[in-house]
């Protein structure tokens, strides 16, 4: 039996239930519906016996999931429709905490690109398996927003500062990568998925059935840059880093490429994004999402998202105009304000 909506497919499968991202055409990126058919299935499951673990999974060669529909949200925000938008973040954060914290296994089957709310329905699940095409991002920065979806969670307890590198640069991840760094658990071949499903209709326990398919990752290239990264992320502002990066020289390939990228970015993203990590650092998850939904609420009201959007995606001219257009122009009681309470903070399952 499959219930769903056409962007989103919630099937039972003997002691399986797997929810299918059908929106290939988008890179599967979220929008309402499958948010809300994700988190009605979860909620369904959770205490149905027949069911032993979940799966997800995304259709098509590119995406596992790109994000949220980042246009859409933008639009709103544009018509002065931010009350909307704002609920789609509540929506999706409250997912995002029933996913962290779900007694069954979850099990995302990852192949290409996941960022974004992609990483949201992923990352915070027990078991994350990654095909050979796996890449991984929190690009916000680059459109004006941040990285959120967990992330103030997940990153700061990456190894080192790794995590603030990831954050402020929106460094891109393959595979070997994200399993020596924990974003991924098991690397799997490209063609495991239907023998994964038959184990895990038939009720293998989830490891077993994992470890059947699972295959050996070459050594992580990262492993040569964590001295690199640890030296020069490891501070609290994003000046400091900024200073760091040029202390090191134009023929210090790695700090010369990750400056001219991060001179890219909205200053004020980045000074968000620094903040978060520091902070989410002592945040238990739904304390984490707490504050994230407290970001949102006012970046949906700042220029730089509505700017970024506009010059990577609409026009796609890859010219945006930060406002302001330099980190030392940054007002550091601006970015405080952005993670003061709200009049009502998000409320979460089991919060």
């Amino acid at each position: 039996m499959m219930v769903g909506h056409s962007d989103l497919l919630a099937e039972r499968r003997g002691a399986l239930g797997l929810i299918t991202l059908n929106r290939p055409q988008a890179l599967n990126a979220l929008n309402d519906a499958m948010v809300d058919g994700l988190r009605a299935a979860l909620d369904e499951w959770r205490d149905d016996d027949t069911i032993r673990h979940v799966m997800i999974r995304g259709t098509g060669p590119k995406a596992f999931c790109a994000g949220g529909d980042i246009r859409l949200i933008h639009d709103l925000g544009r018509a002065g429709k931010q009350a909307v938008a704002l609920d789609f973040w509540a929506r999706e954060y409250r997912l995002n905490s029933v996913i962290k914290h779900y007694p069954k296994p979850y099990i995302a089957l990852i192949d290409g690109i996941v960022m974004g709310g992609g990483v949201g329905i992923s990352l915070h699940g027990s078991h994350r398996l990654a095909g050979p095409n796996y890449l991984f991002a929190m690009p916000e920065v680059g459109i004006g927003f941040f990285p959120d979806v967990g992330a103030s969670h997940a990153l700061p307890r990456l190894t080192g500062a790794v995590g603030a590198w990831l954050a402020v640069t929106g460094a891109r991840i393959r595979r070997a990568d994200a399993i020596a760094l924990g974003l991924a658990t098991h690397a799997v071949p490209q063609h495991c998925e239907e023998e994964l499903l038959m184990h895990l209709t038939a009720g293998l326990p989830v490891d077993s059935a994992v470890s059947r398919v699972a295959e050996h990752e070459q050594q992580a290239p990262i492993l040569a840059r964590l001295d690199a990264i640890n030296r020069h992320f490891s501070f609290d502002s994003v000046g400091e880093i900024l200073a760091s990066l040029e202390a090191a020289g134009p023929d210090d390939a790695f700090a010369a490429e990750t400056l001219a990228g991060m001179r890219a970015k909205s200053p004020m993203s980045m000074a968000i994004a620094i903040e978060q990590v520091k902070r989410g650092r002592t945040l238990d998850f739904n304390e984490a999402m707490v504050m994230e939904y407290r970001i949102v609420s006012r970046l949906v009201h700042d220029p730089d998202f509505y700017e970024g959007v506009r010059a990577l995606i609409i026009d796609k001219d890859n010219q945006p105009r930060w406002n302001p257009a330099r980190i030392e122009d940054v007002d550091p009681a601006k970015v405080a304000a952005h993670f003061e309470p709200l009049p009502r903070d998000l409320d979460l399952p089991g919060a």
